[in-house]
């Protein structure tokens, strides 16, 4: 696969971005094993941009792993300082998938209870409307009833 080629700009403001990351993938004494590969795939895909640390003291060896994950797994070499590398590949989009017979969630809601005297403050409340349930006028929760169909439409539907 062609590695990413990114301009020197793109390449500094990721540079810049990876500053305050920490390494999210190690790679020990064993090498760059297939298994370590599926984790920065997954590191990729999840955040897009990774630091890798490489407990390794031959620079070319770390060099040589460098290129071969930008190589592998279609990602753009950032920078490679020391015993850290960093990585870059844009995130893929997620399909989202559609529920139909979904209720909605909870939500929280703020409800004001003014006094029956003038003159104080309003009490404020803060509840949690399920998906099941519906505020009042009054500001008392109630289950939600199920609407009804008609007649006309029940016959159709059968």
């Amino acid at each position: 696969m062609p590695q990413i080629q990114l301009t020197p700009a793109q390449r500094r403001e990721h540079r810049a971005n990876a500053h305050h990351l920490d390494p999210v993938v190690m790679i020990g004494g064993d090498g760059l094993t297939p298994a370590v590969q599926k984790e920065i795939h997954a590191a990729l895909n999840a955040h897009g941009l990774i630091k890798v640390r490489v407990f390794n003291d031959d620079r070319a060896a770390r060099d040589q792993i460098y290129q071969q994950l930008a190589d592998e797994l279609d990602a753009a070499p950032i920078q490679h300082i020391g015993k850290l590398l960093v990585l870059w590949r844009p995130i893929p989009e997620k399909e989202k998938t559609v529920d139909e017979d979904r209720m909605p969630g909870p939500r929280d809601v703020k409800v004001l209870k003014f006094s029956s005297r003038g003159g104080q403050r309003p009490e404020v409340k803060q509840l949690r409307v399920l998906g099941n349930q519906r505020l009042t006028a009054g500001g008392t929760i109630k289950r939600a009833k199920v609407k009804q169909k008609s007649i006309k439409k029940r016959q159709q539907g059968d």
